[in-house]
């Protein structure tokens, strides 16, 4: 019975990481600006790769490669959003305007 619940949350987790992955690419692509793809590169991206990696953790059980995992999970926490931001302010020190909604360019 536990093992059925551990297998069905693996399922759930690598669902899950799996949409948040296409719905990150599917943002960089259809985005009209850096700072908007920047965006949903940092958010969705970071999701989808915790769930993948919670997944990934769930299926080793009590292992040194859960460590390890974990570990790469805080540091995708981290970089992630950090990598984002400093993108972000480099696009706006040099001077790129942001998409408004009046804008008509894509």
């Amino acid at each position: 019975m536990i093992e059925q619940v551990r297998i069905g949350l693996i399922v759930v987790a690598i669902a899950l990481g799996l949409f948040f992955t296409f719905v990150s690419a599917t943002g960089v692509i259809r985005l009209p600006d850096v700072f908007s793809r920047a965006h949903t590169a940092s958010q969705a991206d970071t999701l989808g790769a915790g769930f993948a990696l919670a997944a990934v953790a769930l299926t080793f059980g009590w292992e040194p490669v859960t460590v390890k995992t974990v570990l790469l999970l805080v540091f995708i926490f981290v970089t992630n959003p950090t990598a984002a931001h400093a993108i972000a302010r480099a696009a706006y020190e040099e001077g790129i305007e942001p998409w408004t909604t009046g804008d008509d360019r894509r």
